[in-house]
């Protein structure tokens, strides 16, 4: 059940759409590439506000591509190819550690814990233990996923590289098929694939890996700190783009969402698409809001501290990393 604060949240931006904050006839459209790390259910926020017209309002024309990992979409950022990206905030926290310029800033959130499901071999019930002696797919090292699965595996006694073998040899969007093709033991796999996969009957959804970490700032978006200065105007009327998605997305059944993101996922019926947004709802996997708080940004330093792959002397300093400028004054 969403709570009422997010609720009300949602119907303020609501009702600042209605009272005329999309984009002036006259407006130039501007075109904005945007890489996502992989293309998913998960993102359904992002997808209701290109189906709904809220990106076509700002007067913003979205190109999105599918970077395959955030490694891969922070290059494309760092590189020009990408105007905007979509991935883990640990890709940030990264580049801020190795003292780039202009590094990229993070100005608003999507997600707030794990989209990610355990997928196994065999179905019926399910425990921790299972894992025991096993090999699990846990995607690039270092990632958010991957560091995440670690998290929960300690978390329920499973000391990983010791209980539990997590193989991060596998790239992240060639997981399902390593999977299906007899790597490893189990698996974590994003939506709608991890149903696809269960339903093409070559493995089972355990479990959810969010539900088990809890809450985490888990994909976020993110552009170098000169285009939110020098682009100010087009990052705000990209954010309020967003912020009308996560709030069309908390006033709306899985049924009707599922339906608005039908057309960015041809392949995959629409009864998969209603039953995989439903399992998104039930986790709370969305953020009401696009803004970033401080508590969840360390949260998720402590998850990468705990992976080994952050010292408490690398954690970057919140205000130097998130800006909510563009966040807050989409929502007020």
């Amino acid at each position: 059940m969403r709570k009422t604060a997010a609720i009300l949240a949602a119907l303020g931006i609501l009702a600042a759409a209605a009272c005329g904050c999309g984009a002036p006839a006259e407006q130039e459209v501007k075109t904005l590439r945007l890489c996502e790390v992989t293309h998913s259910v998960f993102y359904a926020p992002q997808y209701v506000a290109l189906s709904q017209g809220f990106f076509e309002e700002e007067g913003l024309a979205i190109e999105l591509s599918n970077g395959g990992g955030a490694d891969k979409v922070m290059t494309a950022v760092l590189t020009g190819q990408a105007d905007i990206g979509l991935a883990g905030p640990e890709a940030c926290i990264y580049v801020h550690n190795q003292e780039k310029e202009d590094a990229p800033v993070i100005f608003a959130q999507l997600t707030k814990r794990d989209g990610s499901f355990l997928v196994g071999r065999e179905g019926g019930s399910f425990s921790w233990e299972d894992l025991r002696g096993c090999t699990v797919l846990g995607g690039r090292k270092g990632g958010v996923p991957e560091m995440t699965l670690e998290y929960v595996l300690r978390q329920n006694g499973l000391e990983p590289g010791v209980d539990v073998t997590v193989d991060t040899t596998v790239q992240f969007n060639m997981m399902a098929g390593a999977f299906t093709g007899g790597t490893g033991d189990y698996t974590t796999l994003f939506e709608p694939t991890a149903t696809e996969v269960e339903q093409a009957g070559k493995g089972y959804v355990l479990c959810s890996i969010g539900q088990e970490s809890g809450e985490i700032p888990y994909t976020a978006y993110f552009t170098a700190a000169s285009d939110l200065r020098d682009n100010a105007d087009v990052i705000q009327r990209f954010t309020r783009a967003i912020a009308r998605g996560q709030a069309w997305v908390q006033e709306h059944t899985a049924e009707e969402i599922a339906a608005a993101i039908a057309p960015q996922f041809p392949d995959s019926d629409l009864s998969v698409l209603t039953a995989v947004t439903q399992r998104h709802l039930d986790i709370d996997a969305w953020n009401a809001v696009p803004r970033m708080e401080q508590a969840a940004l360390e949260r998720l330093e402590t998850v990468m501290e705990g992976a080994g792959e952050l010292t408490r002397e690398q954690w970057v300093d919140y205000s130097a990393i998130v800006d909510n400028t563009f966040a807050d004054a989409a929502v007020k």
